[in-house]
């Protein structure tokens, strides 16, 4: 075949977790629609949970590739992903990602991909695909805040003054912090620290990353400054609502259509996180004070055989007394869908960033609640407060949630005529994102096909069969 006419194959390989593995497929999807061919590459277990989201469309542009784990005694298969992986075996998890590579290398010698897209806790992967001749760039999933933070702080860049003072992490946020140890968490491996630095450097000429240049723009082209790479912004990538699907989403949503419109908070702190009893007893205690209609999604680990019920994990008499105003959702919820319902005024949020990303998608303005333990998601409540689209709840000197601190700030956001400008500020980049919702990715595309014209290829205008 003339490689004028050959279709464009790209193998995405995300980490394991729910939100990379989602941002990585709706960056799939855009793909798709200019004529690449996609191999996605992730565990048993997470691709089951991603092939009923294909639409007949995509389903002829999308070959799933399994990636196998070894069974360690301590992580059984249903554990290789992070949603609902207990804190303590995300190093084991990954252990075996790493004892992984020559599994990789295998599926790569297979499948001969024109082009790798691999993700930030991979750095071996695209060292694999040079040695055969397989160009690889880097995609990271979360804003641009975090490295190039993290390129000051742990680089250690001497004479030059950090040009962002907005950014800073308080100390209760730092992983060596003594008080943390009252939260039963152990800090991540600070090894992982210098394999992210390669992750980025290993990345041929580009580097692509989740987020948008009314957000983030200045941030981008310092960090293309910082790693002498050229930052390419694929948009917010969140997935449609009308494509999400969850088994109690009726009774959910014929809740909030029975309340005001913007007088409810959606309250979820990701896939990934597990509140302290301390944690949950002051945002429960916060809701309950602000007299704020709710709906809080509240998870535990998957096979916790000491996860209580879902009264014991509240306050005693909570439900009782918060009666209609609140609903209690355990486990999974529509979150796009509850976000884009009018009733919605406000997200409660960790910050992780694809939840700053839907919420502004849909023009939802935050109460950033960072968690502890996670270096970007206080970044990330810094941009949000900065750029104007919410309000960081601040912690105190020893890490801990204050109830008063949750109500003045949902109340300010919310319900107070003093959030208007945050509110409207909000609703601006909504309309941003809808108004640009193409351009990100043609540049991506342009941007890519600079690197296959190196090895003779390029990508077609006109969508192709496979």
């Amino acid at each position: 075949m003339d490689t004028k006419q050959k279709r464009i194959r790209v193998l995405m390989f995300p980490w394991l977790a729910h939100s990379h593995i989602s941002s990585f497929l709706e960056l799939a999807k855009k793909l798709m629609n200019q004529n690449l061919y996609v191999y996605f590459c992730s565990t048993a277990t997470n691709l089951d949970s991603i092939k009923p989201k294909i639409s007949p469309n995509h389903s002829l542009s999308i070959q799933f590739i399994e990636f196998k784990l070894p069974l360690l005694p301590e992580l059984p298969s249903y554990y290789h992903t992070t949603k609902g992986l207990p804190t303590h075996l995300l190093n084991a998890l990954f252990k075996a990602v790493e004892m992984s590579g020559d599994g990789f290398a295998t599926i790569l010698k297979t499948h001969n991909p024109d082009l790798l897209i691999y993700d930030l806790h991979q750095p071996w992967a695209p060292t694999l695909a040079s040695s055969l001749n397989i160009p690889a760039i880097l995609f990271y999933t979360a804003s641009a805040a975090g490295p190039f933070f993290a390129f000051h702080a742990w680089k250690k860049l001497k004479g030059e003054e950090f040009p962002f003072p907005e950014f800073y992490i308080n100390d209760c946020f730092m992983p060596t912090n003594s008080s943390r140890n009252e939260f039963g968490r152990t800090p991540p491996d600070s090894s992982n620290t210098e394999k992210i630095f390669q992750s980025f450097r290993h990345s041929l000429d580009i580097i692509l990353i989740k987020s948008f240049s009314e957000l983030e723009g200045k941030y981008m082209d310092y960090l293309s400054i910082l790693l002498n790479k050229k930052v390419v912004p694929t948009g917010p990538l969140v997935r449609d609502a009308i494509e999400e699907h969850h088994e109690n989403e009726k009774e959910i949503l014929e809740w909030l259509t029975k309340k005001r419109k913007a007088s409810t908070v959606l309250v979820s702190f990701g896939s990934e996180y597990y509140l302290s009893n301390k944690e949950r007893e002051a945002i429960a205690e916060g809701l309950e004070l602000s007299e704020v209609n709710f709906i809080w999604v509240l998870r535990f680990p998957v096979g916790d055989k000491d996860k209580p019920k879902l009264e014991e994990a509240l306050p005693e008499g909570y439900l009782e007394r918060i009666g209609e105003r609140g609903l209690m959702v355990e486990g999974w919820a529509p979150q796009a869908k509850i976000l884009q319902h009018s009733s919605i005024g406000g997200f409660v949020s960790h910050c992780g960033w694809s939840s700053v990303m839907e919420s502004l998608k849909f023009g939802v303005p935050i109460i950033a609640m960072p968690m502890l333990m996670h270096i970007d998601q206080p970044l990330n409540a810094r941009l949000v407060q900065d750029v104007g689209v919410g309000v960081e709840v601040k912690r105190g000197k020893d890490g801990s949630l204050e109830r008063e601190e949750i109500v003045k700030v949902i109340k300010q956001v919310v319900g107070e005529k003093d959030g208007e400008n945050i509110r409207n500020k909000a609703r601006e980049m909504s309309n941003y994102i809808k108004i640009k919702r193409d351009e990100e990715v043609d540049e991506v595309v342009q941007e890519i096909n600079k690197i296959l014209h190196k090895g003779g290829l390029k990508i077609h205008d006109k969508k192709e069969n496979v």
